[in-house]
């Protein structure tokens, strides 16, 4: 996926403890829930929504989010991912 045609990225992401509030300038994130526990939760913009596996979650640029409780996600990235672009306040 590494070529300039496709437009975004795709990686799979265990997540064992509550991830640091964050947000992109520009990228939007798909979280696709494979697999969580059962008090799992995305945080978005301090508003907590409860996971369940097959659950697709749209996280769109300057929203600052977390995930809470562990899980593995399916995450598509559009732009491509580019670390340069998680800030945090």
């Amino acid at each position: 996926m590494d070529v300039e045609s496709v437009p975004y990225s795709l990686h799979v992401t265990e997540i064992t403890k509550n991830a640091k509030v964050h947000y992109h300038k520009a990228i939007t994130e798909t979280y696709f829930v494979l697999e969580c526990e059962d008090d799992a939760q995305m945080e978005l913009d301090g508003e907590r929504i409860p996971l369940r596996p097959h659950m697709a979650v749209v996280i769109h640029p300057k929203t600052r989010h977390r995930a809470v409780g562990g899980m593995k996600v399916l995450i598509v990235a559009s732009p491509k991912f580019d670390p340069a672009d998680e800030w945090f306040d």
